[in-house]
């Protein structure tokens, strides 16, 4: 069965005076997707985010969520009501408690008593927070301060969620408790779009991926398809003593496309081109062959690295 589509663009373009930022976009994400967002800054990432949250007026194009059209005027206002936006530079309000932050949020949004106590005390324990509720917002680390913000995006209990430089700035343990949610809210049903400049965790976190070069998506597809389409398998090699009696046999081997060493390293970086199967064959020459092997590490280019490819591919 066909999952529903919960983003739908069409033609969506964004001008500004002669600047184009958001250049004919057609997006399509289907629901319960998170979906990563990258790019360099000044790709669109952040006018595509705003007008998907109707914070922004497209100049041309349809935005279509959950199959319904979304325009910035009054109509449809349950479509809006279950988007979630957080912006990259969405202020706090220093001299709230944290309960009484969310509490604020939660009546904008006209949750009434008991579901607003019972939805705070949800979030709470959802963004780990629950023993700050009565902090001032001022006493919370830049971590928290970042839970917190999640935590008021989610307060509606919206089913799509737009994150915009969501873990800038932040340490790797307060990202990784951000990563934790993420993958919460994704099991728990909800559609997420993450832009990022932290590739690592958009690749751990993103089931579909959609890259931006100067307003255009030059690729949208799911993960494990970019990484099919375009990571190169990689072998990581080590040995005692002379590397050339190692280097000399990978020559030799068909499958390997060509080889490098790491700078600064001993170790010889292999692009390879066969199975699991032609990699154990590898392995198993080479030790037949008396090569002292310290290291064999099977792996592939990571996210950064296709990002970083492709980047050079639009330039040249």
């Amino acid at each position: 069965m066909t999952k529903e589509l919960a983003i739908d663009t069409r033609g969506l373009t964004k001008q500004f005076d002669r600047h184009i930022a958001v250049n004919e976009i057609d997006l399509q994400i289907a629901a319960g997707e998170v979906c990563g967002l990258i790019g360099p800054n000044g790709a669109g990432k952040t006018t595509l985010l705003r007008m998907l949250a109707a914070a922004e007026e497209p100049t041309t194009g349809e935005i279509y969520i959950n199959g319904k059209r979304l325009l910035r005027d009054r109509s449809n206002p349950i479509i809006k009501e279950r988007i979630g936006f957080l912006p990259d530079d969405f202020p706090l309000y220093d001299d709230l408690t944290v309960w009484d932050y969310l509490d604020y949020f939660g009546r904008l949004y006209n949750l009434r008593q008991p579901r607003r106590r019972e939805r705070i005390y949800a979030v709470l324990e959802l963004v780990q927070l629950i023993n700050k509720r009565n902090s001032l917002i001022s006493t919370l680390s830049r971590g928290m301060k970042q839970r917190l913000s999640l935590g008021r995006t989610i307060i509606h209990e919206p089913l799509l969620l737009l994150l915009d430089e969501p873990v800038s700035g932040l340490d790797p343990i307060a990202r990784s408790h951000f990563r934790e949610i993420i993958k919460a809210l994704q099991e728990a049903g909800m559609t997420v779009i993450i832009s990022s400049h932290v590739l690592s965790d958009l690749a751990e976190l993103c089931t579909w991926v959609g890259i931006m070069e100067f307003g255009y998506l030059v690729e949208s597809a799911p993960l494990q398809e970019l990484y099919k389409r375009l990571s190169k398998q990689l072998i990581f090699m080590s040995v005692l003593g002379n590397i050339e009696a190692l280097t000399s046999k990978l020559n030799n081997f068909p499958c390997i496309e060509s080889w490098e060493i790491v700078p600064e390293t001993d170790r010889v970086c292999a692009h390879f081109s066969g199975s699991r199967k032609d990699a154990a064959i590898l392995l198993r020459k080479l030790v037949a062959a008396n090569i002292p092997l310290t290291e064999f590490h099977c792996t592939q280019e990571d996210l950064e690295t296709i990002f970083l490819k492709m980047g050079h591919q639009q330039a040249s």
